[in-house]
């Protein structure tokens, strides 16, 4: 406090894993006042000349940043990995106590995800929105942001649970027999009564993240997928005394999950001392319809930007499928290694986006563009070393994943293309995140339908059936990399053109991009 009552402008920066910083301030430093231009020597003769070592210099200076990114990145990417385990325990102990249930799980559970990943993103716009508040300190505008998230979180509960009661029209191009249908319905609808508690969840996940905290999901998803695995190996197969569901069994293992998950996260929120200064629980507040605009005008295409890249791998699952059973056995390896692949950008697009979201809202442009920029080239080297293991290590992950000697070498074959787009997959991820960290998420939608619908897709079914010589499967393979290039270029000269806006604007006003933060409502 100052001498004359009112709190002091000071701010001290947050240091990762340190007990006694403060959580309410942007996590990187603040950018230093430019010095005055001065005459350099330089071994040419020329004035102020640059050295032939200033690119070398200005990488050095992004480790710090990088270092931050990674370390804020790890535990999210442990946590998407648990998620997808969920995935892999359905699977197995499905799989040895029944076929039929299987089949029923693998359908109901691929609609459920599809549905939950386009809800989640809807909520994902709390992300850049809490963290703009963050980097300017505005904690009380922070808690009821939450507090408007977890309103937005239970409308689109009651929207996705009417579609998950009476699921039949939504598995009707499946073609299920009667009995599979069956098993599917009732899987389903009880899926619907964890909807309210997995996206209440992600409330928390986008705040997390956004306050640059993800160690809770990192330890809330490996105990989810753990008591997951414990519950569902006992009710699917009637083990321990209890009866024989099946997949009933499975959607109760993650109904009960998914509320002691939101359990778990709500006590953080209320008692844990990184979220205790936002207040989220000190009053109860009705929705704002002003804060909501805003959050779906900037989640509505966050949501569809998921549903796309989503949809397009769905999509070609169906397409290959009509190559027959080997094609699609191999693209269901080689779509999981590429699922496993992508968390990697995934998980540090997520950092490099809650440390440009807290800049902007430090008002320090060039802090957020290091940011990006420190994102960006840890990005590409870990898609470098991804893209020359999957090709080295192509055979035996294959070999791994599907003993079939036909399979496995359809499978690799694949894999080549995977390793192919890694650079610029890593490129497009980051880029699209950072420019929804800025608030601008309409035009990175309208890029992705473009290249993942239009060329993914589009392409892909003409190189697969139609070109002059058709090269079935991996005509989609070969699409896929060609709208990964086209998204990675599109995406990467968007991002530059708004952060040269940043260089040449008078001031470091916080951009405002699609939509106006939520702090301004009423």
């Amino acid at each position: 406090m100052t001498e004359n009552g009112r709190q002091s402008d000071r701010r001290t920066t947050f240091v990762p894993g340190d007990p006694q910083s403060e959580p309410i301030v942007p996590i990187m430093p603040t950018t230093p006042k430019p010095r005055q231009q001065t005459t350099e020597y330089n071994p040419q003769g020329k004035r102020g000349g640059r050295s032939v070592f200033r690119p070398l210099s200005s990488v050095l200076c992004l480790l710090p940043h990088g270092r931050r990114i990674v370390a804020l990145a790890w535990p999210f990417f442990v946590a998407q990995i648990a998620s997808i385990g969920m995935t892999v325990v359905d699977t197995l102990i499905v799989g040895r106590h029944s076929t039929t249930h299987l089949a029923a799980v693998t359908v109901g559970g691929s609609l459920y995800i599809t549905l939950i990943l386009g809800m989640s993103g809807v909520l994902m716009a709390l992300g850049p929105i809490i963290g703009q508040h963050y980097g300017a300190g505005r904690t009380d505008d922070i808690g009821a942001d939450i507090r408007e998230g977890f309103w937005l979180a239970l409308m689109l509960s009651v929207i996705g649970m009417g579609l998950l009661a009476f699921p039949r029209l939504l598995l009707a191009p499946a073609r299920l027999s009667p009995e599979i249908e069956v098993i599917a319905v009732d899987y389903l609808r009880l899926l619907a009564l964890s909807l309210p508690a997995l996206l209440g969840f992600r409330v928390f996940q986008a705040t997390a993240n956004a306050l640059g905290f993800p160690a809770p999901l990192m330890y809330i998803g490996l105990l989810e997928t753990l008591a997951h695995a414990i519950i569902a190996w006992a009710l699917v197969g009637g083990h321990g005394g209890l009866p024989t569901l099946g997949a009933r069994g499975a959607a109760l293992s993650q109904l009960l999950v998914n509320w002691l998950s939101l359990c778990a996260a709500l006590y953080l929120l209320a008692r844990h001392r990184r979220f205790r200064p936002f207040a989220v629980f000190s009053r109860f507040t009705p929705p704002h319809w002003v804060n909501q605009r805003a959050l779906l005008r900037l989640g509505i295409p966050m949501g569809c930007s998921y549903l796309v890249e989503v949809s397009a791998f769905t999509l070609m699952a169906f397409f290959i499928a009509r190559l027959g059973a080997e094609a699609v056995s191999a693209y269901r390896v080689a779509g999981n290694i590429s699922a496993i692949t992508y968390m990697l950008p995934l998980s540090l697009a997520t950092a490099t986006a809650a440390l440009t979201a807290q800049a902007i809202g430090a008002r320090d442009k060039a802090l957020a563009r290091r940011a990006i920029r420190a994102g960006q080239m840890v990005g590409v080297l870990v898609a470098l070393i991804v893209a020359a293991l999957l090709y080295s290590l192509r055979f035996p992950i294959a070999r791994l994943s599907n003993p079939d000697a036909q399979i496995a070498m359809m499978a690799a074959g694949m894999m080549v293309y995977i390793a192919a787009y890694q650079f610029f997959d890593a490129i497009q991820t980051i880029a699209a995140f950072a420019l929804r960290a800025c608030k601008i998420s309409f035009v990175p939608l309208c890029i992705h339908l473009c290249c993942f619908w239009g060329l993914g897709l589009g392409l892909g079914y003409w190189l697969a059936f139609y070109a002059p010589e058709p090269q079935g499967a991996a005509g989609f393979w070969q699409a896929l990399v060609v709208a990964t290039i086209a998204a990675a270029l599109l995406l990467g000269s968007l991002l530059a053109i708004v952060t040269r806006e940043w260089k040449t604007r008078a001031g470091d006003a916080p951009s405002s991009g699609d939509a106006p933060s939520s702090a301004a409502a009423p």
